[in-house]
């Protein structure tokens, strides 16, 4: 797993949230804290993925130090998604792991986002946390917002607020599947939802922020927010790259089953880690036969994690698509997408 390529590892620690949110149902179906896997079994894993520690809220994990000490010199890159919620707890985390990628889940400002979250002051929460990182040695900072019809109004004033506040904005678009146990997320939107997707894209790409790096950050952003475009179009299948679950990244949930992806209809599970190695888990016959259901399935999921894969092996097609659209935005064209 050691390669110019790494696999990330998404470990659903826990299905225990203090969010409701609209668009995600998880809330509803809580593990028992004496059934979640216990820390020691992510030993198990190999070395130099980029493993992203997520729930439901793993904050809420009272190991959740166990988990970060046994992960965070075994991994390339750490990430913790969290609400936010639990500010004293996070800051302590990124002090004792400056190196960890941190993104705070938000879905607009203030009104919107405790509406759709659930969660009282959930905004301020989330601000105050974010806040309070920036005085820490952790760099890798930001938001993450979930792209839907009931908040897509938000997206460019949150994306603004990130930009003044110096830090990040991850973005995903709402899916229907076993993991959000969810079936009714609208994935299309109308001419208006297209509209401000399309102007977040051209406002990646005339990205104001200071640095090369972070410039190129936004670049890619607009790239992937292209295929979510798409997606609210409701365009013909094709236009994503093809679906790395399994290969290029997998989830653990938090009884330890090992599941290539989280946007199937039902988990595809092909072991589990507290009864077997990681390595006969993926080498085995159901592995096998799991890789040729991701491989045709029709279901044209949009996460980030496929397009970040795609940009590694083929980072020529993000450059010519960047460079082609910049020129265009320059004369006043439409974008090419």
């Amino acid at each position: 797993m050691k390669n110019n390529n790494p696999v990330q590892a998404s470990l659903i620690t826990t299905y225990r949230c203090n969010s409701k949110c609209r668009m995600c149902d998880i809330w509803q179906h809580p593990t028992d804290p004496d059934e979640e896997i216990k820390p020691e079994y992510y030993e198990k894993l190999p070395s130099g993925m980029r493993i992203n520690i997520t729930g439901g809220e793993p904050m809420i994990r009272e190991d959740i130090q166990e988990i970060f000490k046994i992960l965070y010199p075994k991994s390339r890159l750490m990430e913790l998604s969290t609400n936010g919620f639990y500010t004293d707890k996070i800051i302590h985390l990124a002090e004792k792991y400056p190196r960890t990628l941190i993104r705070v889940s938000i879905e607009g400002l203030a009104s919107v986002n405790d509406s759709l979250r659930g969660v009282p002051n959930g905004f301020d929460r989330a601000l105050r946390t974010v806040l309070g990182l920036l005085k820490t040695k952790c760099r890798n900072i930001g938001f993450s917002i979930v792209i839907s019809p009931d908040n897509i109004s938000d997206l460019l004033p949150v994306y603004e607020l990130c930009s003044k506040l110096g830090i990040e904005l991850g973005n995903s678009v709402v899916h229907n599947s076993w993991y959000f146990h969810k079936r009714d997320n609208p994935i299309s939107g109308n001419d208006k939802i297209w509209k401000t997707e399309k102007e977040f894209i051209q406002t990646l790409l005339k990205s104001k922020r200071k640095g090369l790096q972070n410039k190129f950050k936004d670049y890619a952003r607009a790239y992937f927010n292209q295929s979510i475009l798409r997606r609210l179009r409701g365009d013909p299948r094709g236009y994503r790259p093809p679906c790395g679950a399994g290969k290029d990244f997998f989830f653990v949930d938090p009884w330890g089953n090992v599941i290539p992806c989280n946007g199937s209809a039902e988990a595809w599970i092909i072991g589990n880690i507290k009864q077997d190695s990681f390595e006969n888990i993926m080498q085995s016959e159901k592995s096998k036969k799991i890789r040729k259901k991701i491989k045709d399935c029709q279901r044209e999921c949009c996460f980030v994690v496929t397009e970040r894969h795609e940009i590694i092996r083929k980072p020529w097609k993000l450059i010519f698509w960047v460079a082609k659209n910049k020129i265009k935005l320059a004369f006043n064209h439409c974008l090419d997408i």
